[in-house]
């Protein structure tokens, strides 16, 4: 496996955003540099949670990819520091399982995705290039009521008050409040927010609508996404 520093050397020659990959399986690790790498992502890779804070702390990624099955689960305590600390880059985990309690321990811990093992390159880079694509998002403002999304600095507000929201939770606000007083299908979101299929019992919208809420709610404001009942979802007030 290649060094940090000799990673390191490679991510700073250069201005262009870096994955971070936190991957103690050295065959593994050297797949995942390699094809991050082809497909032109300038890519860092560690074997452990401690090596990658310092990397974070030295220079933000553009995205984290973090094995779930590192040690003590510090793969999930990873993700869960970098949110505590306010980091917003997309984080992905790497899973054995598909269940839908590991679905929901991993978003919980903060990250936007998941990738199910065996590693086969071409779909995760597919993965990976949905949450790096580059758009160009017009210098707008959202508003509903006293909720604010301004969409040129990917930052919400609410009676003035900032609201710090994941990349996942910034899409799915936008995607709420570009459509509001309309009902949206769970189907509907998950195509428009996540892009690609997570199968009929993934309960990943129920987990980012109640984040959402606790955020946009958290001091004691009016209640704005409401829940219709075997739908979807909604923004209105009632």
């Amino acid at each position: 496996m290649q060094t940090l520093n000799e990673n390191s050397s490679l991510a700073s020659s250069s201005m262009s955003p870096y994955v971070l990959v936190v991957e103690p399986d050295e065959e593994l690790a050297t797949h995942l540099r390699q094809d991050l790498q082809d497909a032109g992502y300038p890519c860092i890779v560690t074997p452990d949670v401690v090596a990658a804070l310092a990397q974070v702390e030295a220079r933000s990624p553009s995205l984290v990819v973090v094995d779930r099955s590192l040690s003590d689960d510090s793969g999930l305590l990873f993700c869960a520091r970098l949110r505590r600390n306010g980091m917003q880059f997309p984080i992905l985990l790497l899973v054995m399982k598909d269940s839908v309690d590991d679905r929901v321990m991993c978003l919980e811990a903060g990250a936007d995705d998941y990738y199910l093992k065996p590693y086969q390159g071409d779909s995760f880079m597919r993965l990976v290039q949905h949450y790096l694509r580059i758009e160009v998002l017009p210098q707008k403002v959202l508003r509903y009521g006293n909720l604010k999304l301004d969409l040129g600095f990917r930052q919400a507000s609410r009676n003035g008050r900032t609201i710090d929201l994941t990349t996942k939770e910034f899409d799915l606000l936008k995607y709420l409040m570009e459509n509001a007083r309309e009902v949206l299908k769970r189907e509907q979101i998950l195509e428009n927010v996540w892009g690609y299929d997570f199968g009929g019992e993934s309960n990943v919208i129920e987990v980012y609508i109640r984040y959402l809420r606790l955020k946009i709610e958290e001091e004691g404001e009016k209640r704005l996404i409401q829940t219709v009942r075997g739908v979807g979802y909604v923004l209105r007030e009632l």
